[in-house]
């Protein structure tokens, strides 16, 4: 089986799905993965409207970008590429101190770089692109049934919620947001709480 790709829209977030060959039986419908990080996003106050990168994959891949970008041997359950720096989204309770001077200003899509008025327009119907979030189906099904899932890596619950958490972490992620510390990781916990507390209501 071919690996399969689809846009998918929610509000004004366009997210671009990808399935890798070999992953089956995603346990939850892209729509709702694509709603939980548009929420995201929205809570973040990212730009829009834009794009954003979701690909669905195994531990195999998890393991060689773990390696490749984080130094870490094995798998791990998602990682988030970023393509817009910290300073173009909003503070947030607990982050660090970041430099504001990067900004997407309203009306169409054009980054402003200080300190002088050099900017980048994209083109006219063009969005901008937050960056991507790469998920082990694999890894979320199997913490999730074996009760290692969750924000406390203890919990047990359905695949399709792990996922949810998983795809909802690695947006905020892209938006700046860290738990490093313990203020940060405190507001990035809380915020997914409620998150995840929206989209299962």
């Amino acid at each position: 089986m071919a690996e399969r790709s689809r846009r998918v829209y929610a509000g004004p977030w366009r997210v671009d799905v990808t399935i890798r060959d070999g992953v089956r039986g995603v346990p939850v419908a892209v729509m709702a993965l694509a709603r939980s990080i548009a929420r995201a996003l929205d809570a973040a106050g990212a730009p829009s409207p834009a794009s954003i990168g979701l690909i669905l994959s195994d531990d195999a891949e998890l393991a060689e970008l773990n390696e490749a970008h984080m130094g870490k041997p094995g798998p791990t359950d998602v990682l988030s590429f970023p393509l817009l720096p910290p300073g173009v989204f909003p503070a947030h309770e607990g982050s660090p101190s970041v430099d504001r001077g990067f900004i997407l200003p309203p009306g169409p899509a054009a980054f402003v770089l200080p300190p002088g008025p050099t900017a980048f327009v994209l083109p006219p119907g063009t969005r901008p692109h937050l960056g991507d979030i790469v998920v082990s189906v694999e890894r979320a099904v199997e913490q999730a049934s074996e009760g290692r899932g969750g924000w406390t890596s203890d919990i047990r619950w359905s695949p399709a919620e792990e996922l949810r958490l998983l795809v909802t972490h690695g947006a905020l992620h892209v938006c700046g947001w860290d738990h490093a510390e313990p203020a940060e990781e405190a507001a990035m916990r809380a915020l997914e709480r409620e998150l995840l507390e929206i989209g299962s209501s």
